[in-house]
């Protein structure tokens, strides 16, 4: 099984779009296994985005990312990366194939609502960057029965 970061940006959760972002990835088949809301700070915001430092974006970047709470989560499924890279699209929303959450509610290349790893090596990265190990969770259907209760043994 393979993990990958998202996260909801702040003109995601400003724009009340949690509650819309969230089901796409499960209606994929990933599974969420990480959830937290927080607002970046400055020197954190500079620490996830440093290797862009010296590009023209990058401090209005910082400032985009620091200006709200954004939503970090971790998904779990096959192939997770490209399954969620697919289901947002293209970084520039303007760009983005019709159906894709940017696309659909995006509105350019910084104001695209969601970040998602590109790789293995940066979905590690990103994961710990805003996860501990405890954090994440394994589970399945199985570690519950039909009326709700911890089935025998979990």
């Amino acid at each position: 099984m393979e993990r990958t970061l998202v996260l909801v940006k702040p003109d995601g959760v400003c724009k009340n779009l949690i509650g819309t972002v969230t089901p796409r990835f499960e209606q994929v088949g990933l599974k969420l296994v990480g959830l937290k809301m927080l607002r970046l700070e400055r020197p954190q915001a500079a620490d996830f985005y440093k290797e862009h430092q010296g590009q023209l974006f990058y401090e209005p970047l910082l400032s985009f990312m620091t200006s709200a709470p954004i939503l970090a989560m971790v998904w779990e499924g096959e192939d997770a990366i490209k399954t969620a890279r697919s289901l947002m699209g293209s970084t520039d929303s303007r760009e983005a194939q019709p159906g894709t959450l940017r696309r659909q509610y995006g509105t350019d290349n910084r104001r695209n609502l969601t970040h998602g790893s590109d790789s293995p090596a940066s979905a590690e990265r990103e994961i710990a960057f805003f996860f501990k190990p405890d954090e994440l969770f394994s589970y399945g259907a199985s570690d519950w029965d039909l009326e709700g209760t911890r089935a025998p043994g979990a």
